[in-house]
């Protein structure tokens, strides 16, 4: 579907599109992230032995920044959000 626009995709049967800021982030960073939001008080444990997978899991925005879109949340009131609504929604 090169060069298609929203009304494409929407065509097509594609309604979501899963985007990002074009910022990196570690799991590290982001597990310290998620603890700090929910206030959690254990340890985060990380596996050495497993293999450490891809390095980096930046997504390339550039197509959509050019079509003059730009992410409104960031990571961190993003999750906060996302947790708050949980919390708000689930016993």
């Amino acid at each position: 579907m090169e060069n298609t626009d929203a009304k494409d995709l929407y065509e097509n049967g594609i309604t979501h599109l899963n985007i990002g800021t074009g910022e990196d982030l570690s799991i590290k960073d982001l597990a310290t992230l998620v603890k700090e939001i929910t206030g959690y008080q254990g340890n985060i444990i990380f596996d050495a032995t497993k293999p450490d997978g891809t390095p980096r899991k930046l997504m390339d925005v550039s197509r959509m920044t050019s079509l003059g879109w730009k992410h409104k949340t960031d990571l961190r009131s993003g999750i906060e959000k996302a947790y708050k609504w949980f919390l708000e929604n689930y016993e």
